[in-house]
Formats: C-alpha cells, structure tokens, sequence
C-alpha cells in the first residue's frame, strides 16, 4: 500500500518502497550495524545484502498514512544490542519522518546474527 500526502497543490503518493529506502540508508549509518540481512525463506540461510538490493532486509507496512517498519540486521561482536538496536530506531524514526512528514507508528529491530 502507498501513503498519500495531500498538499495545496494536489496530492503526493509514496510507495512502500522509498520509505524502506530511507529506512535502509539511515540505519546502515549507525554504529554497530554490520548490514541489513535477508533471509532466504527457501533455503533457511541469511545473507547480508549487496548495494543492489539492500531494501530486502526492510519491512514496511503503510495503514491510514501511519508506518510500521521492520528490519532485519546484522550487528558487530562486541557491541550492546539493545543500545545499538534504540540508536537504529531513532535514527530510523527521525529520517522518514523528517522526509516524508508520515508519523511512523514503530520501528522493529529483528538481530539476524552477530558478526564476529
């Protein structure tokens, strides 16, 4: 589903898509994240994504303009996940909502695996 933004001048529709783009490109800023994974539901196995595709590891789900995002990251050794993941979250939060002017309803961190 698209979120639609309606202004003086007509209206705005932005895919699910964008908005799991700004998700990804914030969150891979953070410290601590190694990269967002994507899990091969086939095969069981998790791959960290290339430059290509690196929304696969993004959820989003738009519900009467207010969003929902899920991602699935890999994080380093060594570093506290729960600080890490809140770091991810605002980070996330503050970007789409500065971008898009859409209220984002929550932001869950799924920790695929650590790299060590």
């Amino acid at each position: 589903m698209s979120a639609i933004i309606n202004n003086k001048y007509g209206e705005i529709v932005l895919d699910e898509k964008v908005i799991a783009t700004l998700a990804a490109e914030s969150a891979q800023e953070s410290y601590g994240i190694v990269g967002l994974v994507a899990q091969n539901t086939k095969d069981g196995l998790f791959e960290l994504l290339k430059v290509g595709n690196k929304t696969k590891g993004v959820n989003v789900t738009i519900n009467n303009n207010v969003v929902d995002i899920d991602l699935s990251v890999m994080l380093e050794f060594g570093v506290r996940i729960s600080v890490v993941a809140d770091n991810i979250i605002e980070k996330v939060k503050y970007t789409v909502e500065k971008n898009t002017k859409l209220k984002v309803n929550s932001v869950n961190i799924i920790v695929q695996r650590i790299r060590i």
